[in-house]
């Protein structure tokens, strides 16, 4: 059992998961706002020996040396990397914390997310129309950059819609290639298709100004990954210059780019497409399991 747990910032939890947390430690404080600064967070959790957290607050080496008591620290997003991650890895090694970190709850709702607003804004459902007149995603050239999990499954979905599904990845799927999903390089994956969606790690900046010209006009670009995948001056250039359309939910709803959230060519989503009430179960329970196996070694 921990002496103090720390719920830094909001994390995905349900109500039976904040009961359960209870009986894994002798005090539990729960705070329902973002720190301000790293001064605040020191201040929230130098007394706790387990602190939960979110993708959104940096832990920094000068937190942790601040802070001693810290055994574990559990991390309610998905890990990309280290030099992706906003809690330093290196430090919590040297000072012997252990850190958890969640897999795969939030992928289900990414797939249908991308359907949905690719079926809209083909058929004009919503506020814009793609061409004058509606298309199915039948035959419609579909690029995917990224095929971990969640770009496969998107893949697949669009496979099963008679799209045209092409690949842009580092490593070949053999697997995805049997089902008839493409390979092609990026250069001539932005040539051949009509649409494409990235599914990078975090902060992973893959499309430039070049990528953008040789994607062309009249076109749809789908980002659901976390952070900038992409120039943001230079995506502001390819929706200024074209027919095109952009398409995120809000992990793209970041200070610098406000400017492409408010273009009018932009379809933007406020809120997470990964989160429903199924990925806060599947995280609730990774977040207890990864909590119970800590302690089951002590």
């Amino acid at each position: 059992m921990f002496e103090k747990i720390v719920v830094l910032e909001p994390i995905l939890i349900t109500a039976e998961g904040k009961e359960e947390l209870k009986s894994y430690a002798k005090e539990i404080i729960y705070y329902d706002t973002k720190p301000a600064s790293e001064e605040e967070v020191i201040e929230r959790i130098k007394s706790a020996d387990c602190v939960l957290l979110s993708f959104t607050t940096k832990i920094t080496k000068n937190i942790l040396e601040k802070c001693n008591n810290i055994k574990y620290i559990g991390m309610s997003c998905s890990f990309y990397g280290e030099q992706y991650s906003n809690l330093d890895m290196a430090t919590a090694r040297e000072k012997n914390i252990t850190v958890k970190y969640l897999k795969d709850y939030g992928d289900e709702g990414v797939p249908e997310y991308i359907v949905s607003e690719l079926i809209r804004l083909l058929h004009g459902l919503g506020e814009h129309q793609w061409r004058k007149r509606p298309y199915e995603l039948t035959n419609v050239n579909i690029g995917i950059i990224g095929l971990g999990k969640i770009g496969t499954m998107v893949a697949n979905a669009l496979n099963y819609f008679g799209a045209n599904v092409y690949y842009y990845s580092k490593t070949r799927k053999d697997s995805e290639e049997e089902k008839g999903i493409k390979y092609l390089p990026l250069e001539d994956l932005l040539k051949q298709c009509d649409i494409i969606s990235t599914h990078l790690n975090r902060d992973v900046v893959l499309l430039k100004e070049k990528e953008f010209e040789k994607f062309g006009n009249g076109k749809i670009y789908i980002n659901t990954t976390i952070g900038c995948c992409y120039e943001v001056s230079a995506l502001k250039r390819w929706l200024d210059t074209g027919e095109n359309y952009y398409i995120c939910d809000k992990v793209s709803n970041l200070p610098q780019t406000q400017e492409i959230i408010n273009h009018p060519r932009t379809i933007y989503t406020n809120k997470i497409c990964g989160n429903s009430k199924q990925s806060d179960i599947r995280a609730t329970n990774q977040t207890l399991n990864n909590i119970k196996e800590y302690l089951m070694m002590l």
